[in-house]
């Protein structure tokens, strides 16, 4: 059984006080929080065998570099590589999606190819399509939402079509929750002779995920948000795609051999690895990897469900809240988004903080969804595997005091 009182002792934050309030901290979709085991692990690397990787001709190279490679083999397997070949480590999964769209679309795409997107893509799975689409002519189509915030796939035949060369979305939702069909829009690529790119960044760390299920060929996460450090992450890419790639920046580590004249290029995939990498980020990330699968991502998925229905009914009893996204607790991820009749999305959470609540408020990075919700912005609570059903009480309670708190009535 999933017991959510022994993996919070894990977590050293999460026994601070705000203004004399036990903190409640409902913001892991931004940035999880850190294990005990992460944060030794890292410790570990700086004190005991802190150097740079590859070629070092010591004991202490041998060593980070032995960790650093350590730390892909087990991502890969944790997300069901082929290979630790697959895995790229960059800064966060908006860097990996840079990375396809500079790397792989830049060279193949051409005028009136088409890229596929959705309504409720980040921004970090939007702007970099709208620059290529800028810089070689290629055209953006987007799939539609119903109400409830989940894709239409009605007209699907029609959006992803002759000339679609790449789907690009998000598998969970950071504002609507939404899970997406990702198998299906694979398959539906596929038969088009068009690839799948998926920003993982909401999914990777709360469910189960194996890339050769999902059928698709490009995968980023962050490492933050799945309880690593910050600066790490991960591009996961099919060995054929990635070896057919032009490298993402040029310098150290990702050459062969340099002349005066030119340069041939290091393989998969330390060609995408310029330069000094984050060698103490890579260790952190295999420690919450390693957290993560002693803990079974079935089980974290499962205390996510519980939590996540247990938040959309307490939620239901606020008056005046609005809850964005799929109502089936089964269809979507911890994340719940709303909005307060008469409040600022700012001013709401700025109220919650005062009572040791954290949770977001914005625009998520997800201005064309706000458009289409017909809001400026939203707050957001979301889940993890350290939140409980006391800490959702919480924050219904408070926020059936905010209205009149912030003049709404």
């Amino acid at each position: 059984m999933f017991d959510v009182e022994a993996v919070r002792r894990d977590f050293p934050i999460l026994e601070r006080q705000l203004r004399g309030k036990r903190l409640v901290y409902l913001d892991s979709a931004a940035t999880s929080q850190k294990p005990r085991a992460v944060l030794d692990a890292v410790a570990r690397f700086y004190e005991g065998f802190n150097a740079n990787v590859h070629r070092g001709a010591h004991t202490l190279s041998d060593e980070a570099t032995d960790a650093y490679e350590q730390a892909r083999l087990k991502v890969s397997r944790f997300i069901g590589a082929v290979s630790p070949r697959e895995i790229v480590f960059v800064r966060n999964a908006t860097e990996g999606m840079n990375l396809v769209a500079y790397s792989w679309a830049r060279k193949r795409l051409r005028a009136g190819d088409e890229i596929v997107l959705s309504v409720m893509e980040h921004h970090s799975n939007l702007i970099p399509w709208q620059r290529v689409a800028s810089e070689t002519g290629a055209v953006l189509r987007f799939i539609p939402l119903y109400a409830d915030g989940t894709m239409d796939l009605s007209e699907i035949d029609r959006l992803i079509g002759d000339r679609t060369r790449l789907v690009a979305v998000t598998h969970v939702s950071n504002v609507l929750g939404t899970i997406n069909p990702v198998r299906r829009l694979a398959e539906l690529a596929h038969a088009q002779g068009a690839l799948l790119l998926v920003d993982g960044a909401q999914s990777v760390p709360h469910m189960p995920v194996d890339v050769g299920d999902l059928g698709c060929d490009f995968l980023a996460f962050s490492g933050h948000k799945m309880l690593g450090p910050m600066g790490i992450g991960v591009l996961w890419g099919r060995a054929e795609l990635l070896e057919a790639m032009d490298p993402f920046m040029g310098g150290g580590s990702m050459i062969d051999e340099v002349s005066l004249d030119g340069a041939t290029w290091a393989d998969i995939p330390h060609k995408f690895e310029a330069g000094t990498p984050n060698v103490s980020g890579a260790v952190g990330l295999a420690a919450a990897v390693d957290y993560l699968r002693e803990l079974g991502m079935e089980s974290v998925r499962r205390h996510e469900i519980e939590i996540t229905r247990y938040a959309l009914d307490a939620l239901k009893g606020v008056e005046g809240l609005t809850v964005f996204g799929p109502a089936d607790p089964e269809s979507r991820g911890g994340v719940v988004s709303f909005a307060l009749e008469g409040a600022d999305a700012y001013d709401l959470g700025s109220f919650l903080d005062q009572e040791g609540i954290a949770v977001r408020a914005g625009h998520h990075c997800c201005q064309p969804l706000m458009k289409w919700l017909q809001v400026p912005s939203t707050a957001r609570a979301s889940f993890y595997l350290y939140n409980t059903l006391e800490e959702v009480d919480a924050l219904a309670r408070w926020l059936s005091m905010a209205k009149v708190a912030l003049g709404g009535l």
